[in-house]
């Protein structure tokens, strides 16, 4: 079967449709993974992985630490979620003077047909209940891919939560836990600690913890797991700038050398991911002996590529940048991270969008005062903000706002109004994806209002 046909059956895969089919929404277990994982030889096994989970930062961290596991010369798996513009982009590998090639289209097929026809035999054995989400899908392609490609170790972000994520069925080296913020209340919980709770299900008996000192109610959380199921705890503090507000290169010492923290990744934000990326490098050295070196950490930092993230563009006279806040832990980094950029006396635009299970009125009081013109876009995904509720939480700032037909539509839009300054594109993974597609294949203003 084809690339093209496994990318249809694939995005056939919503929420909407489990819901329609009489499935139940949640799922209570990480029995059902573990059974069709076992139908495929248990791949998950085949090679010792790193798992991260959080609510902001752990698809930074993760990237960070794959790029300095492959300076080391490892070859290394890195799995994320979501994609911005491919699903390929969700499952790389890399090592030494690599950053990680995205699966390629064939093996995708290869390993997504794989997966679905183990799914449909044991549903069809009454071995499975129900059909694999999407995600589990995708997990399972992934664990088959890094055990295709004989992984030395493999880097993998949770997709929500912790306890319950589809990733949880490996059995980690070691866990970590970026910062824990409001998001995804509908599954996870309504109090940080809740989610906190969530989130430390990734923990292990007698296992080691990588993590910074954040949010009070989610320290005390995460302390009392790793207390019940005696969890060594790791501090990436010795491994933060001396000052907050480093901006630069900065040193920090790491396996007994002073390295330069030079990383591409921008905003004061990222000090914290960087830091948690580089305690777990020297953890696995320490603990399990790969063999990571202070050149391969200051060498993985400077080679880290994760788009999406404060990531600047200039095209059509307009500078973008382009950030995947999506809640408003996120928008409020990305307001401290535009602080330098943004020029005073220059025009500056927001195109901007959202799910609707956010919070975009708290969201738009935090970034919207920051521009002189909102262009809203419509995005496409089954639980999008409705256009009235974007405008409505828009027009509740004060800063005119105006609505486009299309993402392509709202470029155009930014494009007359930053003209000679800066726009910003936030607000949802979706919407970043499909703008930054735009964006790098070079269209002009007037081929983004013909085809808008």
């Amino acid at each position: 079967m084809s690339y093209t046909a496994a990318i249809e059956q694939l995005n056939a895969m919503t929420p909407e449709l489990y819901t329609r089919a009489g499935h139940p929404r949640h799922k209570f277990s990480l029995e059902e993974i573990r059974i069709l994982l076992a139908a495929l030889g248990n791949p998950q096994k085949q090679f010792p992985s790193v798992l991260i989970a959080g609510t902001n930062g752990k698809g930074s961290t993760a990237a960070t630490l794959a790029s300095i596991l492959q300076s080391a010369g490892l070859r290394t798996g890195l799995y994320t979620s979501p994609h911005l513009e491919r699903a390929n982009e969700r499952m790389r590998m890399g090592e030494a003077r690599s950053q990680g090639a995205e699966i390629d289209d064939d093996a995708f097929a290869r390993s997504f047909f794989q997966v679905l026809d183990g799914a449909h035999r044991l549903v069809e054995q009454g071995r499975l209940p129900q059909f694999p989400s999407y995600f589990e899908i995708l997990t399972a392609q992934a664990f088959l891919h890094f055990a295709a490609e004989r992984a030395e170790i493999a880097v993998l972000e949770v997709g929500m939560g912790g306890r319950l994520d589809a990733t949880n069925v490996v059995d980690p080296l070691l866990s970590v836990v970026t910062d824990i913020s409001l998001d995804h209340m509908e599954w996870l919980g309504s109090t940080i600690a809740e989610i906190a709770r969530e989130k430390a299900g990734i923990l292990r008996r007698g296992g080691t913890m990588i993590t910074l000192p954040q949010h009070p109610e989610a320290n005390q959380v995460l302390g009392e797991v790793a207390a019940e199921l005696e969890v060594r705890a790791v501090s990436a503090v010795p491994y933060m700038p001396a000052t907050a507000h480093a901006e630069g290169a900065y040193p920090v010492e790491a396996l007994g050398a002073e390295i330069s923290v030079d990383s591409p990744l921008k905003g004061a934000h990222q000090h914290r991911n960087l830091a948690l990326a580089m305690a777990t490098a020297v953890e696995l050295n320490r603990s399990f002996g790969f063999p990571v070196t202070p050149a391969a950490i200051e060498a993985g930092i400077q080679q880290t590529r994760w788009p999406g993230r404060l990531e600047r563009i200039e095209a059509n006279g307009v500078e973008w940048i382009l950030d995947v806040a999506h809640n408003p832990a996120g928008v409020w980094a990305l307001r401290a991270g535009l602080r330098p950029i943004l020029r005073e006396g220059q025009p500056h635009a927001v195109v901007f969008s959202c799910l609707r299970d956010k919070p975009v009125r708290e969201m738009a009081q935090i970034l919207f005062p920051l521009f002189d013109r909102v262009i809203l876009a419509p995005i496409q995904a089954a639980r999008a903000a409705a256009m009235d509720d974007l405008l409505a939480a828009a027009q509740s700032t004060g800063v005119p706002a105006t609505t486009a037909a299309s993402v392509r539509q709202a470029l155009a839009m930014a494009t007359e109004r930053a003209a000679g300054g800066t726009a910003v594109i936030s607000g949802s993974v979706y919407l970043v994806g499909e703008a930054r597609g735009i964006l790098l294949r070079g269209m002009s203003g007037q081929e983004w209002n013909a085809q808008g």
